[in-house]
């Protein structure tokens, strides 16, 4: 990921396709997935500082659209700044996790609610496609496959029954819960019980019933919160230990100001 010409000289269909992803999305947005990714598949955790440098190394890239790409994502609530002390992948405590899996109850609802009264064939039967994926996925015991098709029942869910200012806070809410919510789904049980809600949902949406729908989403969600509370074992991180790319990693990193790292609120503008 070179951010000079250069990168995008050459031949062949290689070369053409980058240069058409360079000229329809900007350096820092491609740097910005990709160290969005690095955070959701934990391969920068929790807590971890995020050196721009290296990551700039690492990306091919200079450190200006590394440094753009991170205040993107401090505006989604991923990374946190301290003054006169860098950013940080952002550490979300349980007690908040607890709070976002309330708001996403709220906004899964609604948007079962809203797809009941307007469910097209053609988007029942992706959503049935899903449920039956998450179902071979459980038989399997594949906790990957069904968290992928999970994410994307969900995804689905607010596509097709959400405005777009309900997608963009579940979709915040979501990546601040991403690893809590893959831990919570890796037992075959959870599996079992979460997908048994999904169907529950999906009746109700065929059925044409926004009432049994909304409950049936909000009733998900809080299905969740339990499964996470139930596998909720988490420590705190110790000081000078090294993430999984070898970047710097302490704990939470202290506020000048208090003595505390500073909290943003879940969900703030992406």
């Amino acid at each position: 990921m070179e951010d000079t010409a250069a990168s995008t000289q050459g031949t062949g269909e290689g070369a053409t396709s980058a240069l058409d992803i360079v000229r329809t999305r900007s350096l820092s947005s491609l740097v910005a997935q990709e160290i969005e990714r690095m955070i959701l598949s934990g391969a920068l955790a929790a807590g971890e500082r995020l050196n721009e440098a290296m990551l700039a190394t690492r990306l091919g890239v200079s450190r200006g659209p590394v440094r753009e790409a991170v205040r993107g994502l401090e505006r989604s609530g991923l990374v946190v700044a301290v003054r006169n002390q860098g950013s940080y992948v952002r550490q979300v405590s349980a007690a908040e996790a607890l709070e976002i899996y309330d708001l996403r109850a709220a906004i899964t609802g609604l948007a079962c609610a809203r797809l009941a009264q307007c469910a097209k064939p053609a988007q029942l039967a992706e959503l049935r496609a899903l449920v039956k994926r998450m179902e071979q996925a459980h038989e399997a015991d594949d906790p990957a496959a069904y968290y992928a098709a999970n994410l994307e029942f969900h995804s689905a869910l607010m596509a097709f029954g959400a405005g777009p200012r309900a997608r963009r806070l579940y979709e915040d809410f979501g990546n601040e819960l991403h690893l809590y919510r893959r831990r919570a789904l890796v037992q075959p049980e959870n599996m079992r019980e979460s997908n048994a809600e999904h169907a529950a949902i999906l009746r109700a949406i065929d059925a044409g019933d926004a009432v049994a729908a909304r409950t049936a989403g909000e009733a998900h969600i809080a299905g969740g919160k339990r499964r996470f509370q139930a596998t909720d074992t988490t420590t705190p991180r110790k000081a000078g230990t090294k993430g999984e790319n070898n970047h710097d990693s302490t704990a939470p990193p202290p506020d000048p100001d208090g003595g505390r790292r500073p909290r943003r609120r879940a969900g703030s503008p992406r």
